[in-house]
């Protein structure tokens, strides 16, 4: 057995949820196993992306855990991060010109 964490937040609440899990879960399923679809009645376990330590997996049903691991839920994007630095260039400029 191993001890993994995961973990999700949202911008006013987060939560963390430590496991025991057997040596050779998967990042998939240790989120499967978080019971943290409870909390956050939205998320979709089966469906979202996932990383270690922040570090995306490409493939969370193969990618095993090693002790001490912890599994974060990625939630999708307000905003493009390209987009944004973009229009904040885009700002900064204008603001030059001033």
């Amino acid at each position: 057995m191993i001890n993994v964490e995961v973990a999700y937040a949202l911008a006013d609440k987060q939560k963390i949820n430590s496991l025991r899990v057997p040596r050779g879960t998967t990042v998939r399923q240790a989120a499967l196993q978080s019971g943290l679809d409870r909390i956050f009645p939205d998320l979709d376990l089966a469906n979202s992306p996932l990383g270690v330590f922040s570090k995306g997996i490409a493939k969370p049903d193969e990618h095993e855990l090693q002790n001490g691991d912890r599994v974060e839920i990625y939630r999708p994007l307000l905003a493009d991060p390209k987009e944004a630095r973009k229009k904040r260039a885009e700002k900064a400029a204008q603001a030059k010109e001033s």
